[in-house]
């Protein structure tokens, strides 16, 4: 028997559903459409700098990342990651955030898995000084590496500055099945986690953890700032609030969408490995234990050939009409874009499937796009000609 449970979003306007089993209610009432932006080299993520509307910038899993600019991608590469990277497994280059101040303190972040060893690495750059299509790999500078030798999934991979201007980064459990390295619950790992740290360089050490995370004082790494994950390869901040959503790629049984309302202070357990999803993990010891366990926002199960999250953003562009408000998602394995949200009580697709979604982004006027591993990028919109995101 299907069991629902209504939870309500209302800070974020926005109420997701949690549904286990068959996805509910019909295609939105205008279908949506993906708007070629070009073809890549095994992409896998994008963004924008803040305020800027000309250009998108493209990750690539072997270590580039393109530029967009005025609709043309540009022949020169922003940055190719000097140490090089690994892509085996789940590994590779796997996204980008821009400081806040960018605009003049030219620094950025890239989160990738190391070549020589496949440890997790977040690194800062900055970009040429009168060239805003060009990095300077020479100002790499390290800021955080944790150990990721053994397993080559599971590395989670986003980065995000928050509202409260700290970059935010989410590490999967370290690989393999049912956590075999007990990271999830614990405390004293960075993996399984979503960390927040001040990136900028602190005296001495590369970088910071505010004294407000829920860690810092007590057991536990500071540098956490919730956990019980198991692979958050993408979340999201809503622009329209600032709530933040976690997609969690689950294992057997659930994919999960997790979620944290504007302000939170962190410190929560989302449950991994003693739940996947709302419902225990009987893989998990009998003695596991997750205390606070915040069950998921939103979960689905593995029906109808779905079995892997791309977590995506809450839509905010007028361009996207009857998605707006909406949390817009995505499964890896079909290639099926989906959305949900609360007023109406619906998991909905959007009538678009087979894209092989590696990632979901949003550029600085907060316009959505799409990302096929396969090697495309796309605007999403039901209106393509209309609204802050049509063409100039």
């Amino acid at each position: 028997m299907r069991r629902l449970i209504h939870t309500a979003l209302a800070t974020a306007g926005l109420a997701i559903v949690m549904a286990l089993g068959p996805a509910l209610g019909t295609a939105a009432a205008q279908p949506a459409q993906l708007l070629k932006v070009g073809d890549f080299n095994a992409p896998i993520y994008v963004t924008s700098p803040p305020g800027d509307d000309r250009r998108l910038f493209v990750v690539e899993r072997g270590g580039r990342i393109k530029v967009v600019r005025d609709g043309e991608t540009l022949n020169e590469r922003f940055l190719k990651i000097p140490d090089g990277v690994s892509t085996d497994g789940e590994r590779g280059l796997l996204s980008m955030a821009f400081s806040p101040n960018y605009e003049n303190n030219r620094r950025f972040y890239v989160f990738y898995t190391r070549a020589s060893d496949g440890d997790l690495r977040v690194d800062e750059f900055k970009r040429r000084d009168g060239n805003r299509n060009q990095a300077l790999a020479r100002t790499q500078r390290h800021v955080i590496r944790i150990e990721h030798s053994r397993f080559p999934n599971h590395n989670g991979g986003q980065l995000q500055f928050g509202p409260d201007g700290y970059l935010y980064i989410s590490t999967g459990d370290g690989g393999s099945g049912n956590d075999p390295l007990g990271s999830g619950q614990d405390v004293n790992s960075l993996l399984g986690k979503l960390l927040r740290i001040d990136p900028r360089q602190d005296g001495g050490d590369p970088y910071s953890s505010p004294r407000s995370n829920p860690f810092v004082g007590r057991s536990g790494q500071n540098e956490i700032f919730s956990y019980g994950l198991r692979n958050p390869h993408r979340f999201s901040f809503d622009r329209g609030g600032g709530a933040l959503t976690i997609g969690d790629v689950g294992q057997d049984r659930a994919e999960e969408v997790n979620y944290l309302p504007p302000n939170s202070r962190g410190g929560a357990n989302f449950g991994w490995v003693c739940f996947e999803g709302s419902q225990r993990n009987p893989a998990a010891p009998s003695s596991c234990n997750a205390p606070n366990h915040v069950p998921p926002a939103f979960e689905y199960a593995h029906d109808n050939g779905r079995c892997s999250i791309t977590g995506g953003y809450i839509a905010r562009s007028s361009s996207l009409g009857s998605l707006q408000g909406r949390y817009v998602y995505g499964d890896f394995c079909t290639g099926e874009i989906r959305s949900v949200a609360g007023t109406d009580d619906r998991d909905v697709g959007v009538g678009l499937d087979g894209y092989s979604l590696a990632s979901f982004g949003e550029d600085a006027r907060g316009c959505l796009y799409a990302v096929s591993i396969r090697g495309s990028v796309s605007r999403l919109a039901e209106n393509p000609t209309a609204g802050d995101c049509a063409a100039p």
